[in-house]
């Protein structure tokens, strides 16, 4: 895993959808906010912790969290921990081909 904890960083854009990579140490949070859009995130490594309203759970590599537009949230790590978060239909943006950030 990249040494870069309790980070997030854009990866894709296509005016109407964004992926975007997070990566959390071990003990990391964070902090509970809400989003305007729904979001799916998707576990690649370790476990990440979530409460969304008055629900809790975790997730694993390989496995999907589904959060509601409005809905407060947070995500914690218990071990390194990494997701994608893909954000879908951003209000007002037309969507266009994929841009892909260059490493």
């Amino acid at each position: 895993m990249d040494p870069r904890p309790l980070g997030w960083e854009q990866i894709a854009d296509c005016g109407a959808m964004r992926a975007v990579s997070l990566r959390l140490a071990a003990g990391q949070r964070v902090p509970e906010h809400r989003t305007a859009l729904p979001v799916a995130v998707i576990v690649t490594e370790g476990e990440l912790h979530y409460s969304e309203g008055a629900k809790r759970g975790a997730a694993r590599a390989g496995e999907l969290i589904l959060v509601d537009p409005g809905e407060r949230h947070t995500y914690w790590a218990v071990e390194e921990t990494a997701a994608y978060m893909v954000f879908a239909g951003l209000p007002g943006v037309r969507a266009r081909p994929w841009t892909l950030k260059r490493r």
